[in-house]
């Protein structure tokens, strides 16, 4: 972070988001989602971002993250010490604090002793604002090699442990704070209260981003980009599209179009909850396109997953367009022309496709790296900065039914990248058939909310000897998927219970043709993705 900033006194209030200022941390996006827990919107931005235009976006304050770096490595990321002449609250965690307390006069030491994991936190003194009647002992999650030894002049040390001098530290005259540990994870159990405590208390900051405050800001976004213009949608039948149709219809109305395009890669019954249970709640006008044919000839012979999601997320596009052809000839010569393309984009598609701060482009998500270079729409993607749990939040408050907004997630591309191989009829079949035996058992376990989602995912170009039926079969295996997660940037499997596992595997290798043996991947995220493709 580098360049300059006028002093606007300890007393300004921004008005803009709390920048999470990102050192490389692996928890940035996690401490962006607990400052919005506490009711305040934030958004993550790069280190070397300049100083003038940090200031620039007027921040209610500034969060800075962990990172892997020693403050004293070179071209280890430093903070610009003007940052802390602007008047802006801040806040240090781990790398952040090292460096703000670098930046500031204090002392950080190579010590020789590393803290990883569960540390026990003893409070000193009065605990000052951030740790006031917390418990005098408790845990916290450490990751650091370097400590900070002595803290800024004015700044009161209020925690400590038996390896690291100062563990916390805050000037309230000025406004800034830091913690050695990471308040984000759930291993530390009050952190979220500190984290609150500095945003409401230390810095001001008022909780006004609650999910009312979402979707009417996110409306008043909506009217002003489209006007009187019209908008086309496609609905997927996951919650994203279905959550962003129904911000857009309730910003637009009868300016939007929702466009059901069957691809011939939905599960069991999609079609017919989108085509009623949508439709139902919003009123919006819906016209369904049945282009199985044109999709599956245009993924003939493909095996790359990559190629098959860009496949896919053109052939959406074109779809989308010759629907707003032809609603434009139905709405005749003066009719408005459809100029927008409404899109469940959600912030973790983003970050995997490239498009986050620093971030790897781990795969193209069809509404992100998957678009043409062509594209005839503005693209209008109100969930675009929403987490999934933001997102179902978002629907409950516009009135959808709970089994779309709580149905797990489906990718875009549909069972298209749960088929390792190419994509046929029949390959889908036998996928759809495992696919619905798997959501079925899990839902009568009372399973549905206990995990995130359950890809099935078929093992086309794959086959092993079994035995069925006292005869040699030659079938393909299924993968089992379960995983938990809060927003899919990261995942755990779950671990479900095995007489449950044992009913799935047992009612698709008797029902569905061809699948003679069922796996599960017990792979976390990451090093694995959610999905195989």
């Amino acid at each position: 972070m580098s360049g300059t900033a006028s002093n606007r006194g300890a007393d300004r209030q921004g008005k803009g988001p709390v920048l999470v200022v990102d050192y490389g941390a692996q928890y940035a996006q996690l401490i962006a989602r607990r400052v919005r827990e506490a009711q305040v919107y934030s958004e993550v931005v790069p280190h070397d971002t300049p100083v003038e235009d940090i200031a620039g976006r007027d921040p209610a304050a500034i969060v800075l993250s962990g990172g892997p770096a020693s403050v004293y490595a070179d071209g280890a990321p430093q903070v610009d010490p003007e940052l802390f002449n602007a008047g802006i609250p801040v806040f240090g965690i781990c790398y952040g604090f090292q460096a703000m307390t670098s930046a500031l006069g204090g002392t950080v030491e190579h010590t020789g002793t590393r803290e990883y994991g569960r540390t026990e936190l003893a409070i000193s003194g009065d605990g000052g604002t951030l740790h006031a009647e917390l418990p005098g002992h408790h845990p916290v999650w450490m990751s650091h090699g370097d400590s900070v030894s002595k803290a800024p002049e004015g700044f009161a040390v209020t925690a400590a442990t038996n390896d690291t001098p100062v563990a916390a530290f805050e000037n309230l005259d000025r406004r800034l704070a830091g913690v050695q540990y990471h308040p984000e994870v759930v291993h530390s159990p009050h952190g979220q209260e500190v984290l609150r405590r500095f945003l409401h208390e230390i810095a001001g900051v008022r909780p006004q981003w609650t999910t009312a405050s979402i979707v009417d800001e996110t409306v008043a976004a909506i009217r002003e980009q489209i006007g009187d213009r019209r908008a086309i949608c496609g609905l997927s039948g996951g919650v994203d599209s279905a959550v962003a149709a129904a911000l857009v219809h309730r910003a637009i109305g009868d300016q939007l179009t929702c466009v059901f395009v069957d691809h011939g890669l939905l599960r069991s019954g999609e079609r017919t909850q989108v085509e009623r249970d949508f439709v139902a709640a919003t009123g919006v006008r819906l016209v369904t396109i049945d282009a199985v044919d044109r999709f599956l000839g245009a993924l003939s012979g493909i095996t790359d997953p990559e190629e098959k999601r860009k496949i896919i997320g053109r052939e959406f596009i074109r779809v989308f367009e010759q629907a707003a052809r032809d609603l434009q000839a139905e709405a005749g010569a003066a009719g408005e022309q459809i100029d927008f393309l409404v899109q469940g984009t959600l912030y973790p598609d983003v970050v995997e496709s490239g498009g986050g701060t620093g971030a790897a482009n781990i795969k193209s998500h069809h509404n992100v790296g998957g678009l043409p270079d062509d594209l005839q729409f503005e693209l209008v993607e109100p969930l675009r900065a929403l987490f999934k749990d933001e997102v179902r939040r978002v629907g409950l408050e516009l009135g959808l039914p709970e089994t779309i907004v709580h149905r797990q997630p489906f990718p875009g591309p549909g069972l298209g990248i749960r088929i390792i191989g190419e994509v046929t009829a029949a390959r889908l079949a036998t996928l759809r058939a495992a696919d619905s035996i798997a959501r079925e058992e899990l839902t009568a376990a009372g399973l549905d909310r206990d995990i995130w989602q359950c890809p099935v995912v078929l093992l086309a170009d794959v086959r092993s000897v079994g035995v069925q039926g006292d005869g040699r079969t030659y079938g393909h295996p299924v993968v089992l998927r379960p995983v938990s997660s809060e927003d899919a940037m990261t995942a755990d499997w779950t671990r479900l219970p095995y007489d449950v596992l044992e009913r799935i595997s047992t009612r698709i290798t008797n029902e569905v043709a061809d699948v003679n043996r069922v796996t599960l991947d017990v792979t976390s995220k990451p090093p694995g993705t959610i999905e195989w493709e």
